[in-house]
Formats: structure tokens, C-alpha cells, sequence
């Protein structure tokens, strides 16, 4: 499949859900069996929280477990190593502790299965990607638990894969416009690169910037704390929220007599509806990031824990001609 050969050229990567049961870890087991396949890069895997149990703690069905090849390396938490159903070598035991023990950086010397519960923040998660680097590894494979879509923000890693399915909705048109949202914000494009140096190293609060592109301090600390619009235009229609962004903001923005433009870090700071968005939009609004993410493709799982299954053909097509972006059921694809 061609997003392999994507995903050989990053340097991480990270495979993340709209809801669970959509098929994050197909997507990963089949994405691991290919790279063990071919002579690439060296590989790191990990997870964000739990990833890789048997059965599913909310639906009681059977779920995949991940399984890693001979030269790949993975972290996982000490509990989880020692229920390792692989041969492995030991490379580091990190000080740090999580809720499930020391973070285990090992090397599979046979193949086998794996329980992996990698860092639970974002920031242990650099940490985690940043290390591997330094020592050597090409690639670091982050398998997403729940939604947690915040690990595929561009400061977190490279690229990613986005798993979407039934699980999101049986009915197909809400399930292509839930999962054409969620791409639409991943793909916003990004501020001029002055703007970018400007705000870049800006890490709080709500700011305007004037016409000349300067920055001003509006002493909101949250862009949750708006109080009105009164407040937001004494420099311009340009706004930076430099934390998360909600529909309140957005809404005030868009009751404005002009247009605005909105600036955030990436897409995952924004906690908006569509509706919201799509009426922002029509008053002329303009939604930006710092950093684009770049999103490889999107996985599709036809099944949902409580029975129903879409056609996957059919749902692959729709959802590739909806949002510009290849769509694959791996399960039919062929390794």
C-alpha cells in the first residue's frame, strides 16, 4: 500500500481513533508486519496508555493484540513486560515510574505478542520519541488509546494515521461528515512563517496582533475566560489562542462586523462543533495553525462492537472522495 512507503520516510508517527473500536491496532499490527518485510528503517514502538489487551474493557469482545518482529524495539511499562509473550533483551529501564511501573525499553530477539502502556502525557511521550532518536532509531510508532487525538498534534509527532469505522456511526453519511470534520481541521493551513516566528514562543493566553503583525497581550489567561467582545478589538480582527479554543470563542468572533482571522497552535487545541466552524466560515472567518499536521492516510474499520457492518468498498470510496485522502481497509489488504 502506498502509505507505507510514507510512512518509511518519518520520523515518527502516530496511529489515532475518533472512537475506540475503529481499528487503531489492525491498522498498526498490519503496518508492523509490513515494515518486518521489508529493509527499512529501524523501528520503536509504544503506546500512549494501554494498548493491546485482549478483550475490550467497555464491550467484552475479542480484540487484536499487537504483535512485534525480531530486530523491532518497543517500550512498555514494567507490569506488561513481564507478561511478554516474546524473546527480548533488555536495553534500559527508565527512573521515571508510571501508575503500571518503570517505562522497559527492550529489543525482540523472537517474535511474539505484547501488551504495550507506554508514557500516559504527551510531554513523556517527547521525551520517549526524542530519546529514540538520539540512540539511533529511524522510526517511532505511537499506537493511540481511546481518542486521544492529542498525540497526533505536530509538536508530538511527525504524521499520522487517522482510524475512523462504524464504531463512529453505523450510518454512513454521519460517519463520512464526522470524519470529514475531524480531516478538515487536521489539514488547516498554516500561518505565513513571520507570523509563525512571532507567536511561536508565545505559550499562554489569548493575544491580538495589529496590522503591522505585532503581538499584543490581552491578559486573558484562557480563551474559556472570554468575558465579551468588548474586550478582544482594541488592536485588530487577528487573534493567537495560544491553549485550546472553544465555540465560545469562535462564536464571538463570528458576531463581529468584520471578518476574523483565528490562529492556533495545531488542530488538536480546538474543541469546536461543525456547525460553529461552518458559521465562522460563512462571515468570512479564518481558522489557522502554527503547525500543520500531516496526515499520511485514514484506516477504516467496517465493524462496530455492537454488530452493525458497513459495506467497505463502498464506505472506502465515499470517505476517500469526501476528504481527499486515502482510505484503507487493511483487512483486505494484501501483505
Amino acid at each position: 500500500m502506498p502509505f507505507v512507503n510514507d510512512v518509511i520516510k518519518q520520523r515518527s508517527l502516530s496511529i489515532v481513533g475518533l472512537e475506540k473500536n475503529t481499528g487503531k491496532t489492525v491498522c498498526l499490527n498490519y503496518l508492523l508486519k509490513r515494515l518486518s518485510t521489508m529493509s527499512g528503517p529501524s523501528i520503536t514502538v509504544t503506546s500512549i496508555g494501554v494498548d493491546g489487551e485482549q478483550t475490550d474493557s467497555v464491550y467484552a469482545t475479542a480484540k487484536p493484540e499487537i504483535t512485534l518482529y525480531d530486530g523491532m524495539r518497543f517500550v512498555t511499562s514494567e507490569k506488561h513486560y513481564l507478561g511478554r509473550q516474546l524473546v527480548s533483551r533488555i536495553v534500559n529501564v527508565d527512573e521515571r515510574r508510571t501508575a503500571l511501573g518503570r517505562l522497559v525499553t527492550a529489543d525482540v530477539v523472537a517474535r511474539g505478542k505484547i501488551l504495550l502502556s507506554g508514557p500516559s502525557t504527551t510531554e513523556g511521550l517527547q521525551r520517549l520519541i526524542s530519546a529514540q532518536q538520539a540512540a539511533g532509531i529511524d522510526l517511532t510508532i505511537v499506537d493511540g488509546a481511546l481518542s486521544r487525538l492529542s498525540l497526533a498534534s505536530p509538536t508530538v509527532t511527525d504524521a499520522l494515521i487517522l482510524a475512523t469505522g462504524a464504531a463512529v456511526s453505523p450510518n454512513l453519511q454521519q460517519l463520512v461528515s464526522k470524519t470529514r470534520f475531524v480531516q478538515r481541521l487536521i489539514n488547516l493551513p498554516e500561518v505565513p512563517e513571520d507570523t509563525k516566528a512571532t507567536l511561536n514562543n508565545i505559550d499562554s493566553g489569548l493575544w491580538a496582533l495589529d496590522n503591522d503583525g505585532v503581538a499584543h497581550d490581552l491578559h486573558i489567561a484562557s480563551a474559556f475566560l472570554v468575558g465579551s467582545d468588548k474586550e478582544l478589538f482594541a488592536y485588530g480582527d487577528t487573534f493567537f489562542s495560544a491553549g485550546a479554543a472553544s465555540d465560545r470563542l469562535l462564536k464571538l468572533l463570528t458576531a463581529h462586523s468584520r471578518p476574523t482571522t483565528l490562529i492556533v497552535r495545531d488542530f488538536t487545541k480546538l474543541f469546536i462543533s461543525p456547525d460553529t466552524l461552518a458559521s465562522f466560515q460563512r462571515k468570512g472567518g479564518k481558522l489557522l495553525v502554527l503547525q500543520r499536521s500531516n496526515l499520511l492516510a485514514i484506516s477504516f474499520n467496517p465493524t462496530s462492537p455492537q454488530g452493525y457492518r458497513l459495506d467497505s468498498r463502498a464506505a472506502c470510496e465515499t470517505l476517500a472522495s469526501a476528504t481527499g485522502t486515502p482510505v484503507y481497509d487493511v483487512m483486505q489488504c494484501n501483505l
